[in-house]
């Protein structure tokens, strides 16, 4: 009788415990993005811009590497989370990086792997601290430390694109080469997407930067979604994809959900960062078109409350 008491306890308490460590999990995991917008917006008052989701030099050539025949990558491939290390108090970490070559060169093998609090989510299924970064093939061409959160591109996935310039293709606020200003955000920053959740549960993702000819693939439980490129480890899009197709939105990770998609470990939704510093958990329910219309910068759309 005894031992039947304690164990109706246990299966009473242990959904408790659970949801009180999911509680402080999804806490820390806010906390981490709003250091993140913090971040942006000290880098945004040195610079005067906003960092892009990475850098390249178009054409490539000389330490850059040739480019990459699909999308026209090339090096230097940093990524925004390697660019605002100094507004996040890693500046020591920023001066180990040898910026005159490479992300993926192996002169910075050694900070490429260092992992960061600021950018892991602890609901996330981080299988290790690190991941391979390989092509098409298979081959490892970089080994990169993981990271959680990534930028909006807005509505499109502009991955295959070459074009040099992206600013008047890509409608949100982190694509390559950008340079955004705050004026520039004219939907206004608290409707504006500026960062969000990615679990390696469903696709893998980091801070550090982009290599060039990279390929990005689900887990095997989600092969079904498809492989994207690289650019997809720090950069994601909203949907639609195409005109008749409705914003994928599907919180936590589904098997139909794309590599340049956000997603979360948490139970109905996940956590994203806002142009004006705020994070909000959007509800994996939120209407589709509200969602895409969250993604751009100057759509000239007013989605009021959601």
């Amino acid at each position: 009788m005894v031992i039947a008491i304690i164990a109706v306890l246990v299966a009473l308490l242990l959904p408790a415990v659970q949801q009180a460590r999911e509680a402080a999990r999804m806490s820390q995991c806010k906390n981490n993005l709003k250091q993140i917008g913090l971040a942006l917006h000290n880098y945004h008052e040195t610079f005067r811009v906003l960092p892009p989701s990475y850098l390249y030099l178009p054409g490539g050539g000389g330490l850059q590497g040739p480019p990459d025949p699909v999308n026209g990558d090339a090096g230097p491939g940093w990524a925004w989370g390697m660019l605002i290390l100094p507004q996040i108090d890693q500046t020591p970490l920023y001066n180990s990086f040898n910026v005159n070559v490479p992300c993926w060169d192996p002169k910075n093998a050694i900070p490429v792997q260092t992992a960061l609090p600021v950018y892991t989510c602890p609901s996330s299924t981080n299988p290790g601290p690190t991941y391979n970064v390989v092509n098409s093939s298979g081959t490892t061409l970089a080994l990169f430390s993981r990271g959680n959160y990534v930028v909006s591109a807005g509505n499109f996935g502009i991955w295959n694109d070459p074009s040099p310039d992206l600013t008047k293709i890509a409608n949100g606020v982190f694509y390559r080469n950008s340079r955004t200003r705050f004026a520039e955000i004219t939907d206004g920053l608290s409707q504006t997407v500026f960062a969000g959740e990615k679990t390696p549960y469903h696709s893998d993702s980091t801070w550090v930067g982009v290599v060039p000819g990279a390929t990005t693939c689900p887990t095997p439980r989600f092969a079904a979604a498809g492989c994207d490129l690289g650019p997809a480890q720090v950069n994601v899009h909203s949907g639609p994809g195409g005109p008749n197709e409705v914003p994928p939105l599907i919180f936590p990770p589904g098997c139909f959900q794309f590599t340049d998609e956000m997603n979360s470990m948490h139970n109905s939704g996940g956590n994203v960062l806002f142009g004006d510093g705020s994070v909000k958990f959007i509800s994996k329910f939120l209407n589709g078109p509200t969602w895409a219309a969250l993604n751009t910068r100057a759509g000239q759309d007013q989605v009021g409350d959601y």
